[in-house]
């Protein structure tokens, strides 16, 4: 891998201290972990198993005099360091440098992408890790307590949004940003929100703090209903299709699962009551009504990781944390979502969270 761990989840999974300049991590398959550092950097690092190489070793100090492009020095420092481990074929994720891997190939070291190999590296949850993850839940539940408040009185979007953002603060959550979308602004699943609140809309309520001790996410979406008033008969029916949908995945999530199936399973209350799903709309057509995307993903040190629940699937297994999130949408009405973290358990799963679903914001 190269980059840097305060950017590159696959990094900092292994090696988790924040460095912010770019560098190269290597293991020969023999269980030797490496990264290649600048001692400034490096104090840390043997903490995690990972042996430090000093760039000074290979000759960083005259390959800096001969060129002013950091880029063209790595190009022709790592070579140095994988005929020093020995390393003739190496797995690399996606998302590896163009440069390196020319420079790589071209001293005769056999390169394959292998997405597969780094998700899985990821997949099951370290106790640091997924206790990051329950606090960033517990301050989504906490943000989702203030930002009900600010809904049943019909407080502006950005009032709730600003809310929201200072019980990140509170609560050591960094504050990516926050979707409050009231009436037809829900019916965009991407639509941050904005203006005043009318009694008796959807107001849709997404948030994704991250924890700053172990830099993991949560994920949680809640729906309410705009002022102290009863919600209307078709956001009624949307929020009990949704919770019906949950209730199906939450059936079907389980360890040797494939998430693919856990996503076909949420869509069958959808179809069940006419509304359209990704499996029943027409190839090519453009989605606007309905359960437009797939039930889920993959959360931790991004927000959006392996596994999928969608049209992609991944086989689910213990420790894996997703954010299942079923919902419906209908242009110019707005939308209804529901979303929970849920880890997966040896035999079943737990939701991680205990907010309530309740459409009445008062």
């Amino acid at each position: 891998m190269f980059g840097a761990t305060d950017r590159d989840a696959d990094l900092f999974h292994v090696i988790p201290e924040v460095i912010g300049d770019g560098f190269p991590y290597l293991e020969d398959g023999r269980g030797r972990r490496a990264a290649v550092l600048w001692p400034a950097d490096a104090v840390h690092v043997p903490e995690h198993g990972v042996e430090v190489l000093l760039r000074e070793a290979y000759g960083w100090d005259d390959l800096v005099m001969a060129s002013r492009d950091e880029f063209e020095i790595w190009a022709r420092l790592v070579p140095r360091v994988c005929a020093d481990l020995g390393i003739e074929e190496a797995a690399v994720p996606p998302q590896f440098p163009l440069f390196l891997a020319d420079a790589v190939r071209a001293a005769g070291v056999v390169l394959r992408v292998d997405a597969d190999l780094f998700a899985g590296r990821r997949r099951v949850k370290t106790a640091h890790q997924l206790a990051g993850i329950r606090r960033a839940t517990a301050t989504a539940e906490a943000a989702l307590e203030v930002a009900r408040e600010l809904i049943a009185a019909c407080r502006p979007a950005e009032e709730v949004r600003a809310a929201i953002r200072a019980v990140h603060d509170e609560r050591d959550c960094d504050f990516d940003d926050a979707i409050v979308a009231p009436g037809a602004q829900g019916a965009s699943y991407h639509e941050l929100g904005s203006g005043p609140l009318t009694a008796g809309e959807p107001v849709v309520v997404d948030l994704w703090p991250r924890d700053r001790h172990s830099r993991c996410w949560a994920d949680m979406t809640r729906t309410f209903v705009a002022g102290a008033v009863a919600a209307p008969p078709l956001l009624e029916e949307m929020w009990r299709l949704c919770r019906a949908s949950l209730d199906v995945a939450y059936a079907a999530i389980r360890p040797g699962v494939d998430g693919r199936a856990v996503w076909a399973a949420s869509c069958e209350p959808f179809e069940a009551a006419g509304w359209p799903t990704q499996r029943t709309r027409a190839p090519g057509s453009d989605p606007e009504e309905g359960f437009v995307h797939g039930l889920g993903h993959g959360l931790g040190l991004d927000v959006h990781e392996r596994p999928n629940l969608a049209r992609l699937g991944d086989e689910l297994v213990a420790g894996d944390v997703i954010a299942i999130e079923p919902a419906l949408y209908r242009p110019g009405f707005g939308g209804c979502r529901l979303e929970d973290v849920v880890l997966v358990t040896e035999d079943g799963c737990e939701r991680i969270g205990s907010f309530p679903y309740d459409l009445r914001a008062a």
